[in-house]
């Protein structure tokens, strides 16, 4: 079985964002394991509109051409990390909307997150786990929280991930989490298609 694909999916896309100095980091340490191939997704490469639609895509693949440039995207990945900021006790608009425009393209392939904001991003993901079980997907319970404080540390205080080593342990258990599904999901969808074909 060839290295399973996970997107590293940063969800936001506005100005000065905290998200790719987390992206960057968790991606540093996948790479380093070699059991996944991960890449970063930027949805500042797939200027969706808010959603606007006839149907959902579950019932058919969306009118807008960025739309169906970032279902493509996702239908290529085993599994995801989604980066996430807080907004509101909830994830951010921009990445809301990303997981309306897709929907079969998501199904039985895992999820993992980082989260970051006042309580780790904590609500925000929580919000993006029911989300992410109605679209089929097998969220994982550990997840990484970047928290106030640490946050705070990078973006004022001139601090780096690697002056938070505290969040490396829960970082390699996320990750740990996420190989374990995605070769576990990844052989069984093999194992269905080659029946059904």
């Amino acid at each position: 079985m060839s290295k399973p694909r996970i997107g590293i999916v940063i969800s936001t896309t506005r100005e000065g964002r905290f998200g790719d100095k987390a992206a960057e980091w968790i991606h540093g340490i996948a790479a380093a394991r070699g059991d996944l191939h991960t890449e970063i997704v930027d949805l500042r490469d797939y200027p969706m509109p808010f959603f606007d639609e006839l149907a959902s895509p579950f019932y058919g693949p969306p009118k807008d051409e960025a739309a169906r440039r970032w279902g493509r995207k996702v239908a290529e990945l085993d599994g995801f990390i989604f980066v996430t900021a807080e907004y509101n006790h909830g994830p951010p608009a921009v990445m809301k909307n990303a997981l309306d425009y897709a929907y079969k393209e998501f199904n039985r392939k895992p999820v993992a997150f980082v989260g970051y904001g006042g309580v780790g991003g904590a609500r925000a993901v929580e919000h993006l786990r029911l989300v992410c079980v109605e679209l089929q997907m097998a969220p994982t319970k550990a997840a990484v929280h970047i928290g106030g404080a640490d946050l705070i540390g990078m973006l004022m205080q001139g601090k780096t991930f690697a002056d938070m080593a505290h969040l490396e342990p829960t970082a390699v258990a996320m990750l740990d989490d996420l190989a374990w599904w995605t070769h576990a999901l990844k052989a069984a969808r093999e194992e269905t298609a080659a029946k059904a074909a």
